[in-house]
């Protein structure tokens, strides 16, 4: 078994008074807020080499350790499930997913996710990034397709990780939308958080909502839907479906944010969204890469029904 890694930081006067698992968050870039929550309930960081909660108020000097355990078995079973692979690597893969995939294993969808094709794929994908999440650096919703990106390596994963993080990464979707837009192009900035009521959803008036940014250019209008690209700047959890609906404007079929629409107007089965194209550095070369999926069948055919 891989040895225990440490981790050391000192609070410094720029970082003082905030909480613990904020500042692990803005000191590294290897985990996420929530696993930090996780590994600070788990016992392996220490503020002065006692234990101390997520919500602990830091101050000047104080010196913060955090074990890191090493990868575990995943638990997460490995099953037989076709994967479209548009790119793949000893670092890396890209694959192009389904509209209906969960990508990973959480309450309700235990198998069939992507992580459990990749388990099979990848024989030794097993650990990286967490028991349920293993290689996984970012997410697409369950119903919308397109590209996930995939690291093979501890390496890989942090640095794919930090370049989500911090914004490096180029990402472009499609998407049918709700009524004619009436400008051909422009910027949706609203702060993103967590529904006051129906904690499943996003919203875009939370009063701690955190800030995000999404460009959008129309590219086709139709007489109860419009064809449009969006180019996010920011990665927060539902951030089109959410920006979309704040300007009147959700995703066409996306029953959550408001995107049905009624008779005699044609249904569309799932959430209209689709992950086109991703532009990154190589985690290990540095090299651009870029890597694209074409427009789902089911959001192209409902397209072609209505030019014709």
């Amino acid at each position: 078994m891989l040895p225990m890694r440490r981790l050391e930081f000192f609070v410094d006067s720029d970082t003082k008074a905030l909480r613990l698992d904020v500042f692990l968050a803005k000191r590294q870039d290897e985990f996420s807020r929530s696993r930090l929550k996780k590994l600070i309930e788990q016992g392996y960081v220490s503020v002065n080499n006692a234990s101390a909660r997520a919500n602990c108020k830091l101050k000047e000097g104080d010196r913060i350790t955090l074990d890191v355990p090493p990868p575990s078995a995943a638990k997460v079973l490995a099953e037989a499930i076709p994967l479209n692979i548009i790119y793949e690597d000893e670092a890396m893969l890209a694959v192009d997913k389904s509209a209906g995939m969960v990508v990973h294993p959480a309450p309700g969808h235990g198998s069939g996710t992507l992580v459990n094709a990749l388990l099979n794929h990848c024989s030794d994908l097993s650990g990286i990034g967490g028991v349920e999440r293993p290689g996984i650096v970012h997410r697409l919703d369950k119903d919308t397709s397109g590209i996930v990106l995939v690291a093979k390596n501890e390496t890989a994963h942090r640095v794919l990780a930090r370049q989500f993080k911090n914004r490096q990464v180029e990402k472009v979707y499609l998407a049918l939308v709700r009524g004619t837009m009436k400008k051909k192009s422009g910027t949706i900035e609203a702060p993103i958080g967590r529904h006051k009521i129906n904690r499943k959803k996003m919203s875009a008036d939370a009063d701690r909502g955190r800030q995000a940014q999404t460009l959008y250019e129309v590219l086709e209008t139709f007489g109860h839907f419009s064809y449009v690209r969006l180019f996010p700047k920011t990665g927060r959890t539902h951030q089109i479906r959410v920006h979309l609906a704040s300007i009147h404007h959700p995703v066409l079929g996306d029953a959550l944010y408001g995107g049905k629409v009624a008779p005699p107007h044609r249904k569309m089965p799932r959430q209209a969204l689709h992950a086109h194209r991703l532009e990154t550095a190589h985690p290990i070369t540095g090299n651009p890469m870029i890597f694209e999926s074409p427009l789902a069948p089911d959001i192209v055919e409902y397209l072609e029904t209505h030019r014709q």
